[in-house]
C-alpha cells in the first residue's frame, strides 16, 4: 500500500509542461549491426536486392537505414564488441554516412531484463566506486567513438550492475546514482550527444510508469526514452501505440523503439534451435519475407503515428555464419538462434520487401 501511495504521489510530480512534439516523419531509421564485424572477419558475403554482392552498410543504407546501433561490452572473452572493435566499426559506419548509437551494456557479456552482470574488473566495487566506473568508462567510450547518441544501459527494467544497481523494493536511489554518472559523463564528452535510457517495457504501461517514474523522482536526466518491442512478447500494435503515446506525454521526452524484429522463415540454418519457430508469431502474419516486411512496416507506422523518433531493427546482418555464435565465452561453437530474424537470408541476400521508411 505504501508503494502504491508513493508511486501515485510521484506521478503527480511528473506532469510535463507540454506533451512531446509529434514527429510526422521518422528520423532514426536504425539497424543494430553489432555482430557484423565478426561475420565479415569470417568471410560472410552480402548481396543487394538484385543479387549483386555489395557492402552491407551500403545495402542497408539503400534500404533506408541512416543510423547504426553498436553494442559495447567492457572486456568480452570473444574479443568482439569491445572498445577497440566498436571504435573501428563506428568509424566504418560514418564512412558510409550513417549516424551512430552506442549501446553501453556495462558488462562483459549480455545485459537484459533477466541478467545484468557486473564486469569482472569492477567486481567488489561499492556503489560510489561503480558510479565512478560508469562515468569513466562512458566518457572514455564517448571520446573514442564520438557517438550521436548513447544508451546508458541495455534493457534495464530493474536496474543494472547487479546487485549494487538493482532496484529492490522500488528503491531507485542506487540505480539513479549510476544513471546520473552516465548522463554526466556523456554531456561532459559532448553536449550534443543524446542520452537514451532503454527498457523492454513496451508491452506494459504499468511497468513503464514504475520504472521511469522511479528514476525521474530521483532526479535522473535523459533525452530519449527507448523501449524494446517484439510482438511475440510485448503485445499487439494497439498496445504499443498506447504505451508510446503515454510515455511521451508523461515525461515530455521523445521515444524510440530501440529493438524490434520478425522472422522471415521458420527454417533453421545451424545446430542451435531458433528462438522463434512459429509459422505466424503475431496477428496471423506469416514467417516469410513478405511477412517480415509487413510486420516491420506496421511497427514503423505505429511509431510514426505515435510521434516517436524512430525504430531500430535488431541484428539484421546476424545470419548463420559458423563461428559467429551468441556466447561470448564460446563464440566459435555456440551458434545463432536468431538467424531467421535477420533481414538477410541464408545466402546473404537482403529481403527485397523490407524498407526503413521515414
Amino acid at each position: 500500500m505504501k508503494i502504491a501511495v508513493a508511486l501515485a504521489a510521484t506521478a503527480l510530480l511528473l506532469v510535463p509542461a507540454a506533451p512531446a512534439q509529434a514527429h510526422p516523419r521518422l528520423s532514426m531509421l536504425g539497424a543494430d549491426v553489432s555482430t557484423l564485424p565478426r561475420a565479415l572477419d569470417l568471410g560472410a558475403k552480402f548481396y543487394d536486392v538484385r543479387g549483386h554482392r555489395a557492402d552491407p552498410y551500403e545495402i542497408l543504407k539503400k534500404a533506408g537505414v541512416n543510423y547504426v546501433r553498436l553494442r559495447i561490452w567492457n572486456d568480452p572473452t570473444s574479443g568482439y564488441n569491445n572498445k577497440t572493435e566498436v571504435v573501428r566499426q563506428a568509424r566504418e559506419a560514418r564512412r558510409h554516412g550513417l549516424k551512430v548509437l552506442i549501446d553501453l551494456h556495462y558488462s562483459d557479456t549480455w545485459a537484459d531484463p533477466g541478467k545484468q552482470f557486473t564486469p569482472a574488473a569492477w567486481a567488489g566495487h561499492d556503489l560510489t566506486q561503480l558510479a565512478r566506473d560508469v562515468y569513466d568508462f562512458t566518457y572514455d567510450v564517448c571520446r573514442a567513438t564520438g557517438p550521436d547518441s548513447v544508451q546508458i544501459g541495455n534493457e534495464i527494467n530493474t536496474g543494472m550492475l547487479w546487485p549494487r544497481g538493482q532496484v529492490t523494493n522500488s528503491d531507485f536511489a542506487p540505480l539513479a546514482s549510476l544513471l546520473k554518472a552516465g548522463y554526466d559523463a556523456t554531456k561532459a564528452c559532448s553536449r550534443r550527444t543524446q542520452v537514451i535510457i532503454h527498457t523492454a517495457n513496451a508491452g506494459s504501461i504499468g511497468a513503464a510508469h514504475w520504472f521511469y517514474d522511479g528514476i525521474a523522482a530521483q532526479g535522473v536526466k535523459w533525452d530519449i526514452t527507448a523501449l524494446s518491442y517484439y510482438c511475440m512478447w510485448h503485445g499487439d500494435l494497439t498496445n504499443l501505440a498506447t504505451v508510446l503515446t503515454d510515455v511521451q506525454a508523461r515525461y515530455g521526452k521523445p521515444t524510440v523503439i530501440a529493438e524490434t524484429a520478425y522472422p522471415y522463415t521458420t527454417d533453421n540454418y545451424d545446430h542451435l534451435e531458433n528462438i522463434i519457430t512459429s509459422a505466424a508469431p503475431c496477428d496471423g502474419i506469416p514467417a516469410s519475407p513478405q511477412g517480415q516486411a509487413t510486420e516491420f512496416t506496421q511497427v514503423q507506422d505505429v511509431a510514426r503515428a505515435s510521434g516517436a523518433l524512430g525504430v531500430f531493427y535488431w541484428e539484421p546482418t546476424w545470419t548463420a555464419i559458423d563461428g559467429n555464435g551468441w556466447d561470448t565465452e564460446d563464440i566459435e561453437n555456440s551458434g545463432n538462434a536468431w538467424e531467421n530474424m535477420a533481414t538477410f537470408d541464408d545466402t546473404g541476400r537482403i529481403n527485397p520487401y523490407i524498407v526503413w521508411r521515414r
